[in-house]
């Protein structure tokens, strides 16, 4: 109920609702939005909307293309800024490291992944001290479709974001992703009941990688953990390994996360 007495809001304040009741939309809704679903959804006329976010592609917030517009390298930065304050970094870090130096004589490296909108970001890294291994830029977006690292946050959303990225078309990063919708959906069925995923040069041609999820308090999946490195040196009986290992990790982060927040 509104209060009479309330004094009615300055015009300055109204744009900034308008602003960010923009932005919002893209954190939690499909990858791309046009004009006309946003000004459809907030009950704004197309004009303002088309103020807005050119306003906001100016300082990187939006970025647009060919299928309308998403996130772009500013709003990504400011998500990996309030994610790395998360203490899931913290709480991960002795995990990660621990898991690094128990992977057999190789010491892989190990990674924490964020999931910011639909996209997935890395977080951090313990990298491993062979001469050979796999490095990972912190704060690189990546789809939700490709690597073991996004397919595991994927198969744990709730339905209707997963149907969101399913239902855009699945770009293939190498020859070996996972583009057919039928398909990778088998996948995804496979790593929800295992509760890890594997990725063999998905991603990254001649890298591999095992990767569990990460559960917020609500249940949902926000990130993932991963032990990755040359493809060559993932052999099915180093993937076995893997697989309980960073299983047990993902879910030792978990509760320390969860019980921390």
């Amino acid at each position: 109920m509104t209060n009479p007495t309330a004094a009615p809001p300055s015009a300055g304040t109204e744009v900034a609702g308008r602003v960010a009741d923009v932005l919002l939309l893209f954190a939690g809704g499909p990858q791309y939005l046009g004009v006309t679903a946003i000004s459809r959804e907030l009950g704004i006329s197309k004009a303002v909307v088309y103020r807005i976010l050119q306003s906001l592609v100016s300082r990187e917030m939006p970025e647009s293309g060919p299928e309308g517009y998403r996130l772009g390298p500013a709003a990504v930065a400011l998500g990996v800024s309030a994610l790395r304050r998360f203490n899931i970094r913290s709480a991960a870090a002795p995990v990660l490291r621990r898991l690094r130096d128990e992977t057999d004589e190789t010491g892989e490296t190990t990674t924490l992944s964020g999931l910011v909108g639909d996209e997935r970001v890395y977080l951090d890294q313990f990298e491993s001290p062979r001469e050979v291994k796999m490095t990972i830029e912190v704060g690189r977006r990546f789809p939700l479709h490709a690597g073991s690292s996004s397919r595991v946050i994927l198969a744990f959303l709730p339905e209707g974001r997963r149907e969101a990225v399913l239902s855009r078309p699945l770009a293939a990063l190498t020859d070996r992703t996972i583009t057919d919708e039928p398909d990778l959906r088998a996948r995804l069925a496979e790593t929800a009941r295992d509760g890890v995923a594997v990725s063999l040069g998905e991603r990254q041609a001649d890298a591999a990688s095992v990767a569990a999820p990460l559960f917020g308090p609500d249940g949902e999946a926000q990130g993932s953990i991963s032990v990755c490195g040359p493809l060559h040196r993932f052999t099915p009986e180093a993937i076995a390994r893997y697989r309980t290992l960073v299983r047990e990790a993902a879910e030792e982060i978990t509760r320390t996360w969860t019980a921390h927040r």
